[in-house]
């Protein structure tokens, strides 16, 4: 009976969203002038005052005083405003929801959602996960690898007005291969030796990858470097093709050899601590490192029902993978009631090396290593585009400024896919996209929660959710069964 009532609520409130939302104030046009705006230069902290900024075309024409709007473009009354660049998350995965479903590697519950239910659904609700990006600020994510169907969805995305700038590769290219995922169209991809490792590379090449991702699995019988020739010989590979090179290498000795085989990118944090040698390594070779502090503890938060989803999850998340969490609740599955068991030490083993990462992180922005902000949402627990923010927190309580996470979510991730001279910046000649916020994310970072207007190429974004009537009772649902009255209402 709950049940019914939640949906006849929400089948009434989404009939009375479709008739007061206003969309009246978007502004479709590219040509833009931004008047009396301060904004933020993410190199290096300063503050500009009362300036104009002229867009045309999607991109920033001029920056100044006083400009002429020849073009009689339209204007925006910035005073009091802030602007930043749009923010980047350089860690997402488009094959994995965020939900309990997810990952069959990690736990088979495939009884209650068959896995090819779940791609389905990924495939079906991509341009919602990416729209819920946008509607947040980040105008552009960085897809660490997935099946081939990644490309499908960059040329889709690349024909929405309402979507960030997806870039992505195919298949992780991989020292090893979880068995749920020997399906046809897999995200991992298990090589043997250095020559199929070189093909895994020119097999991706028609489909014009932004970068290569491999998977660098290290342990028990397979050290580092009995697959170090694999790992070498494909990053020659890509590099023979001018693609950049991000290696997922999670011990210390594992990132070094990746380094050293010439990895542009760590695509997360080392689990012990790091020495001089290491630090030295990233700045010789500018290797750019994506932290991803927030991702480790997502699975087993979840599995125990300890997972902590926010009002803001709830009004910004994509509702079924919510929802898909909540089910921890009333599953009776043994291979649930294992992770269940095994959570506690879990958790317990990740509070201390998210401490050691924390540090780490430190220690790397002390040293000037180049980082970029990433989540590796998709993940069990990490959601799309709301774990952002998490993310965003977890960097600040490792000791960085807010000048340094704002550098590192906007120039340092456009080092990614090599658009730090126009994408990252607000520079004349760069691509228009920005942000406008109420506050000053130097002085509260969560200023970027405040958004005043979302610019993406030029176009001012309608933020505003419309909602099907199912994602609005969901929505909804979710908010009722996590007991948050104000997100229901």
């Amino acid at each position: 009976m709950i049940k019914i009532f939640v949906y006849f609520i929400s089948f009434l409130s989404f009939l009375s969203l479709r008739s007061q939302t206003d969309t009246s104030d978007v502004i479709r046009s590219d040509d833009i002038l931004v008047r009396d705006v301060a904004y933020i230069n993410v190199m290096d902290g300063s503050i500009s005052i009362d300036m104009d900024i002229l867009i045309e075309d999607g991109i920033i024409l001029n920056i100044g005083k006083d400009l002429r709007n020849s073009k009689q473009s339209s204007e925006i009354d910035a005073k009091g405003l802030w602007m930043i660049p749009g923010l980047v998350d350089a860690h997402i995965h488009m094959f994995q929801s965020g939900g309990l479903y997810t990952r069959p590697d990690a736990i088979d519950l495939s009884d209650i959602m068959p896995y090819d239910r779940e791609v389905q659904w990924l495939i079906d609700h991509s341009n919602d996960i990416l729209e819920s990006y946008i509607r947040l600020g980040i105008t552009s994510v960085v897809d660490m690898g997935g099946p081939m169907t990644n490309y499908s969805i960059r040329t889709t995305t690349q024909a929405s007005e309402d979507s960030p700038s997806y870039y992505c590769t195919g298949p992780l290219i991989s020292t090893y291969q979880p068995e749920a995922f020997a399906i046809d169209d897999p995200p991992i991809i298990k090589v043997r030796s250095p020559e199929e490792g070189r093909q895994k590379v020119i097999d991706q090449l028609p489909y014009n990858p932004d970068f290569i991702k491999i998977w660098y699995i290290a342990g028990p019988g397979m050290p580092a470097i009995s697959n170090y020739n694999i790992v070498a010989e494909t990053i020659d590979e890509a590099k023979k093709h001018n693609l950049k090179v991000a290696v997922h290498a999670t011990e210390l000795n594992t990132a070094k050899l990746a380094i050293k085989a010439g990895a542009d990118i760590l695509v997360h944090s080392v689990t012990g601590s790091i020495d001089h040698e290491f630090v030295d390594m990233l700045l010789e070779n500018e290797v750019i490192l994506i932290p991803t502090l927030t991702v480790h503890g997502g699975y087993d938060l979840a599995f125990s029902d300890q997972l902590d989803i926010t009002s803001h999850d709830l009004a910004y998340g994509v509702p079924g993978p919510i929802g898909s969490l909540l089910d921890v609740k009333h599953i009776s599955d043994p291979s649930l009631k294992e992770a269940q068991l095994y959570a506690p030490d879990m958790l317990s083993l990740n509070v201390k090396r998210d401490s050691i990462r924390k540090t780490n992180l430190k220690r790397l922005v002390d040293a000037g290593v180049t980082i970029a902000t990433g989540t590796d949402a998709g993940n069990i627990g990490t959601l799309h585009a709301t774990s952002y923010i998490k993310e965003l927190h977890a960097m600040k309580e490792a000791g960085l400024s807010n000048f340094d996470i704002l550098k590192a979510s906007t120039y340092g991730a456009s080092r990614i896919f090599d658009k730090r001279n126009t994408v990252g910046r607000i520079v004349k000649g760069g691509v228009a996209d920005v942000l406008l916020l109420n506050e000053n994310p130097l002085e509260n970072i969560d200023a970027l929660l405040d958004i005043n207007r979302v610019i993406k190429a030029g176009r001012v974004i309608n933020t505003e959710s419309d909602p099907a009537p199912e994602e609005l009772a969901q929505q909804q649902l979710n908010a009722y069964n996590l007991r948050d009255i104000d997100a229901f209402l």
